[in-house]
């Protein structure tokens, strides 16, 4: 394959992956910030989904261009938007308890649309960081290694077609990685796909006790009700 600067587009070894499924989790996001109660946001309701999506488009013009470096870059900062989100819902949920600032019907929907989010927002960095991001992957046939050890990886049977003589190459998608964030903020725990790099670790903890905190919080706000 010919080398091309970081600027430029690159020949591919497989087909790229599509960008919307992240696009429409980057807004579902926005979205679930728009839905919070007043107490609950920074400044008006509607303006993180305005952020996101003015972020997203020059996202996929430089895709589309094929200017890898600044698309991973802005990629990064959208990521990075999410996740200051979700830490400030957080910790404004936390103080809204102890200061019992909410009704329980306000607190419970707060805390219904934090857990969401929280699965959404890791879901993106998992997609963004594994096995080098999502150009580095278009650019190889399958995915023999990565942060994450998919079933696939191990038992590459399961990808084979009877019109195939063998099995196609596998590459996760966007989806895979939304599976893997939601059962981390379900279980705790990985489930089908264990963490190999000590960054993927981290991750799943810190999403993990997010998770615990937001359902701990809702658990006891409804034996208080109850």
């Amino acid at each position: 394959m010919q080398r091309t600067s970081a600027n430029q587009s690159v020949s591919r070894t497989s087909d790229p992956e599509p960008r919307w499924p992240v696009v429409v989790a980057l807004l579902a996001v926005g979205a679930l910030y728009w839905a919070m109660p007043p107490s609950m946001s920074l400044g008006p309701r509607w303006m993180p989904l305005v952020i996101l999506a003015v972020l997203i488009v020059p996202s996929l013009i430089t895709h589309r261009l094929g200017h890898v470096r600044v698309n991973i870059w802005l990629g990064y900062l959208l990521s990075g938007v999410v996740t200051l989100l979700l830490v400030w819902s957080l910790a404004l949920l936390v103080r809204t308890v102890f200061a019992h600032g909410e009704s329980p019907g306000e607190l419970l929907t707060s805390g219904a649309l934090l857990w969401m989010t929280n699965v959404l927002v890791f879901a993106t960095w998992y997609w963004r960081l594994d096995a080098g991001g999502p150009h580095a992957r278009d650019r190889r046939v399958g995915h023999p290694t990565g942060a994450f050890l998919f079933p696939q990886m191990v038992t590459p049977e399961v990808t084979h077609r009877p019109d195939r003589a063998k099995a196609e190459p596998w590459s996760p998608m966007f989806v895979d990685y939304l599976f893997l964030a939601f059962n981390t903020s379900t279980a705790f725990s990985p489930t089908d796909v264990p963490a190999l790099s000590r960054w993927a670790k981290v991750l799943m903890m810190i999403q993990s006790l997010i998770s615990m905190t937001t359902l701990l919080i809702l658990v006891g706000r409804v034996v208080n009700i109850i």
